[in-house]
């Protein structure tokens, strides 16, 4: 029987850019490696061996966890690189090697091997494990140093698993610590450039965010999410700053101060824990902006970025739910 008339049917997408999953993944790492780069100047080599133990915790595990034994194929779409790499740079400086080891196993585990592996995990596998880190040592999570040079490594770094988490080194506060506890607002400069005290990726916010755009113009993530969630926590820090200027720092501070930009670019805008639908991604952003900021303010810690995120990525189903367009040629539905 002649095929030449054949009618070929296939479901959607019909229509790609050639992107596949390990090239998106490879894209973002891309656009991290500033911030590493950043992060390696301002922390020293401490940075680089909290990342490097970090992606060398979650590949393994990733090539472990593979259905038909260990397989180390399994690594061909980055994600578990990635997820290193993110979970490296939300670090204190001075985290053990074996607590940044620990929280990489903790990433891939429960953070995305127990939904079924890639595209099924509800929250972000990196703030699965740094939250994991926080409730596991607090103290440790919370004390921040810096470097007196390139080479200058705080002994906890090498601490014996389970025998010590204390930074037994000079510990700085960080701007968000300083604003809540002693009333003290950092400039901006030092927020800007990333000459703070503070976790590895988080400091220097104008290469934050200068890749952030750069992920904006290569089409990586949907620009409503990350602009969503520093418009809101600007707009409503603006409000409360000119209710009492005194008592609530400014937009620009809440802005650049701790892990705000850096969630908003790379944790914000994950493509499996956030939703599908633009008028979601904009009540998903304008949700994490206003909890970061309630937390910040009136929670019992500083910081409120990673908390924010995975409360909003557990109602994610809803907002999908509830956001979807209306089918082309349907009736709506009345009300």
């Amino acid at each position: 029987m002649s095929t030449a008339h054949r009618l070929d049917i296939s479901t959607a997408p019909f229509l790609h850019q050639g992107r596949n999953t390990s090239r998106v993944m490879l894209e973002v790492l891309m656009a991290l490696v500033p911030v590493i780069i950043s992060a390696v100047y301002f922390f020293g080599v401490s940075a680089l061996m909290l990342i490097a133990v970090t992606v060398l915790a979650c590949v393994l595990t990733e090539a472990s966890l593979a259905k038909d034994g260990i397989n180390f194929g399994v690594l061909k779409d980055n994600s578990a690189l990635l997820t290193g790499v993110l979970l490296g740079l939300t670090l204190p400086p001075a985290t053990p090697l074996w607590v940044a080891a620990l929280g990489g196993i903790i990433a891939m585990v429960l953070g995305k091997a127990i939904w079924g592996g890639l595209g099924q995990n509800m929250f972000n596998p990196a703030l699965v494990g740094r939250a994991f880190l926080q409730a596991a040592f607090p103290s440790l999570m919370t004390t921040w140093t810096l470097p007196e040079s390139f080479l200058d490594v705080a002994p906890s770094t090498f601490a014996v698993p389970l025998m010590s988490a204390q930074a037994d080194v000079v510990t700085a506060a960080t701007p968000l610590a300083l604003s809540k506890f002693e009333g003290k607002v950092t400039e901006v400069g030092p927020l800007f450039f990333g000459n703070t005290a503070g976790s590895l990726g988080e400091t220097a916010g104008v290469i934050i965010l200068l890749c952030g755009l750069y992920l904006i113009y290569r089409k990586i993530f949907d620009w409503r999410l990350m602009v969503s969630t520093l418009l809101s926590v600007a707009i409503f820090a603006a409000i409360l700053h000119q209710v009492d200027p005194k008592a609530y720092p400014g937009p620009e501070f809440m802005l650049l101060s701790g892990g705000l930009m850096f969630g908003a670019v790379y944790m914000v805008t994950d493509p499996v824990t956030t939703p599908i639908t633009s008028k979601g991604a904009w009540i998903f952003g304008a949700g994490v902006g206003v909890l970061v900021v309630l937390i910040r303010l009136w929670g019992g810690l500083p910081e409120g970025v990673m908390f924010s995120i995975l409360l909003m990525n557990s109602v994610t189903p809803l907002i999908n739910r509830y956001t979807q367009p209306r089918p082309f040629g349907s009736k709506a539905t009345p009300k």
